[in-house]
C-alpha cells in the first residue's frame, strides 16, 4: 500500500464554553518521531496519545498540537496563589526592615514574582474531557490518513508508469544482447583479416574464444533479476503492509543489476540504455523517500 509520509489532519470539538482543537502534520523521516505541544494538564497522557498515533502511522516525523480552551466567565486564564503571594510580601517587609529602606513593598513589587500566577487553573483533566480529547485526536488522525492515502494514490500511479519504462528499457537491452555474440564473432574475424592471418586461424579455437567471451558478456541473468525486481516492486505497492522500506531495498538491487549489465555488455547502445535506467531509478528513489 502506498501511503505518503507528508500530510495534515485537523480535529475540532466545541460545546458550550469549551473547545478542543487538534492539528497533526507529518513529514518524511526514516523512523517514527513524534513531537507534541500539549497543555501541562495532559502531560500524564503523553504515552496514550503516542499509542493512538502508532495505530495510524508507522514512519515519519509527526508534529501534534492540542489546544484546550474554556471561555466561561467564571474561569479566567489566571489564578492567584494567595498563600505564596503573602509569603513573598512577608519576605519583602523583612528585607525592608533589615536594610532600613524607606519605601514599603507594594503590588508592583509582588508582580515581579511570576509564580504567584497559575496559568492553567485545572492541573488534571476530568475523565470526560480526556475521553473527548481522545476522540478529537482520532478525528485528526483519520483526516490525516485520508490525505496521506490520496497523495499515495497519486504517487502509485506515477511509479507504475516509471516501472513500465524500466521494463521497456530492459526488453530493449535483451533484444540488443541477442545479436551481441554474432557481432563479436564478426568483429574478431574482421580484426584477424586486417592482420592478414586468416589462413592460419583455427576456426575451432576461434569459436571457443568467442564462446568464452560471450559467456563473460552474457547479461541474461541480470535482466531476469531486474524484471523480477520490477514485479516485486509492483506487488509491494499493492500490499496491505507499508511498502517504503521494501521499495528502497528493491531500488538498491535494481541499481546493482544495472551497473552489472553496463559493465558486462560492452556495447554502446546498451550502455546508453543503462544510463537511462539508472536515471529513471533515481527519479523513483526520490518519490519513494516520501512513502511510509
Amino acid at each position: 500500500m502506498i501511503i505518503s509520509m507528508t500530510g495534515f489532519g485537523r480535529g475540532e470539538w466545541k460545546q458550550d464554553n469549551q473547545e478542543i482543537n487538534v492539528e497533526i502534520r507529518t513529514l518524511n523521516n526514516r523512523y517514527l518521531d513524534v513531537n507534541m505541544r500539549i497543555p501541562k494538564s495532559m502531560y500524564m497522557y503523553e504515552d496514550e496519545i503516542k499509542n493512538q498515533i502508532r495505530q495510524y502511522i508507522n514512519r515519519g516525523r509527526v508534529n501534534l498540537t492540542i489546544t484546550l480552551k474554556n471561555n466561561s466567565q467564571e474561569h479566567g486564564a489566571f489564578q492567584i496563589n494567595f498563600e505564596l503571594a503573602s509569603h513573598y510580601l512577608k519576605l519583602l517587609n523583612a528585607l525592608k526592615k533589615e536594610l532600613k529602606l524607606k519605601d514599603s513593598p507594594d503590588l508592583e513589587h509582588l508582580l515581579q514574582f511570576r509564580d504567584i500566577f497559575l496559568v492553567e487553573p485545572d492541573e488534571l483533566l476530568s475523565d470526560e474531557i480526556w475521553g473527548t480529547v481522545k476522540k478529537v485526536v482520532d478525528m485528526a488522525l483519520a483526516n490525516l490518513r485520508q490525505m496521506r492515502l490520496d497523495e499515495g494514490q497519486s504517487l502509485s500511479e506515477d511509479l507504475q508508469k516509471r516501472i513500465q519504462i524500466l521494463d521497456e528499457k530492459i526488453a530493449a537491452i535483451e533484444e540488443l544482447a541477442v545479436s551481441r555474440v554474432q557481432q563479436e564473432y564478426e568483429r574478431v574475424r574482421e580484426r584477424i583479416r586486417q592482420l592478414g592471418i586468416v589462413e592460419n586461424v583455427d576456426e575451432g579455437r576461434l569459436e571457443t574464444e568467442v564462446a568464452l567471451m560471450a559467456s563473460r558478456m552474457d547479461i541474461t541473468e541480470e535482466c531476469i533479476r531486474f524484471k523480477s525486481h520490477n514485479k516485486l516492486f509492483l506487488a509491494a505497492m499493492d500490499s496491505d503492509e507499508p511498502a517504503g522500506r521494501k521499495l528502497n531495498f528493491l531500488l538498491q538491487e535494481m541499481t546493482r543489476e544495472a551497473n552489472t549489465i553496463g559493465a558486462k555488455a560492452y556495447d554502446a547502445q546498451i550502455a546508453h540504455l543503462v544510463v537511462d535506467i539508472k536515471e529513471e531509478v533515481e527519479k523513483i528513489r526520490e518519490q519513494v523517500q516520501n512513502i511510509e
